[in-house]
């Protein structure tokens, strides 16, 4: 079969040819249907050979944490999945049997690091291909009557926001003002997400005006240049105070210096993007109430209520199409961040 390897690091990833793998004991093989490219990939293949090996990637890697298909074979012992079935895989794996994985939140385990457990694409093979192996059924979520192209990438570009807004949901009342920083891949669905389950004003900011039109049409109340004028427009659009919620998509020093303008009493700092910043923090180093999470990715009765937001039209992706030959040609429009929303390639399997 034809899959998208990142085989040297440092290097363009590449369409290779590779065995079809085969099913064991437990496990289910997908027909792939559709798979996102995301900047998590990027960041990977970003990476200098000392920073990569700190990860302990294997390579080749076939690349690929969002992924959709049809159950196409399954391994003994399993009978809970239908042939022809088509499912999402839920990409943040656990172990499947603490606390945490019980209550669907593996993307929270706290024993996958030490089993070496990870996503698919992100450490073992992904949905980059024409087939994967998925290790427990489990791990499958029922797509449905659901586009696989089409919503394939919500399974991290809308999970993943999705579990950022839950976890600030108390604060989003009537009256409030919820900031999205960066309207790409994440952003967008962020938005929509917002405009779904709460009646706060959405406020959007980017680095373009291509960008600040394209929040607006997802739903943004109001979109301004992320600069340092930002706050002040924010204050002179919705009035002065504290906003109840930040969501930066971005994650670096110059916007750590908007969001703490933006920021007061109880207001949620929310820095989803894949960055690292330094900021004070504590009774004297914050402002009182308020909160600074990193939350990752999100669980699997999340994802399953972002699928409902999809089938009721509340929520949808902006998708530009590949096909796997072209998979290459998808991340390079990713780095180079010429993607309007996210990157699909779907696999032509006969």
């Amino acid at each position: 079969m034809k899959a998208l390897q990142y085989v040297e690091v440092g290097k363009a990833p590449e369409i290779r040819e590779v065995p079809t793998p085969e099913p064991g004991p437990g496990e289910v093989r997908l027909k792939i249907t559709a798979a996102g490219a995301c900047h998590s990939d990027s960041f990977v293949m970003s990476l200098s050979e000392e920073e990569y090996s700190a990860f302990g990637y294997p390579l080749p890697m076939t690349l690929g944490h969002e992924g959709v298909g049809v159950v196409d074979a399954v391994g003994e012992g399993v009978h809970n999945v239908t042939l022809g079935e088509p499912v999402a895989v839920y990409g943040p794996q656990g172990c499947g049997r603490c606390r945490a994985c019980a209550q669907g939140s593996e993307n929270y385990c706290p024993y996958a690091a030490d089993l070496g457990i990870v996503p698919p694409g992100l450490g073992k093979d992904g949905a980059m291909a024409e087939y994967m192996i998925v290790k427990d059924p489990r791990l499958l979520i029922p797509l449905g009557d659901l586009d696989p192209a089409e919503n394939v990438a919500l399974t991290d570009a809308g999970l993943t926001p999705y579990h950022a807004i839950k976890g600030s949901i108390d604060l989003l009342v009537p009256g409030s003002v919820a900031v999205v920083i960066g309207v790409g891949g994440l952003g967008h669905v962020a938005v929509q997400i917002l405009r779904a389950l709460t009646p706060a004003t959405v406020v959007a900011l980017d680095l373009s005006e291509e960008k600040l039109e394209f929040a607006r049409e997802v739903g943004a109340h109001h979109a301004f240049l992320s600069d340092a004028e930002a706050p002040a427009r924010i204050a002179e659009e919705v009035g002065a105070g504290p906003v109840a919620a930040v969501f930066d998509f971005v994650t670096n020093a110059k916007v750590l210096e908007i969001i703490q303008q933006l920021a007061g009493p109880r207001t949620d700092m929310v820095l989803v993007g894949a960055g690292s910043v330094e900021r004070s923090v504590g009774l004297l180093g914050q402002p009182y109430g308020s909160r600074v999470r990193a939350p990752y990715w999100g669980t699997r009765p999340e994802l399953m209520e972002v699928f409902e937001l999809a089938r009721s039209g509340q929520v949808s992706v902006e998708t530009e199409r590949f096909s796997l030959e072209d998979a290459p040609e998808a991340y390079r429009k990713l780095h180079d961040g010429q993607l309007r929303g996210r990157a699909v390639v779907v696999p032509s399997v006969s």
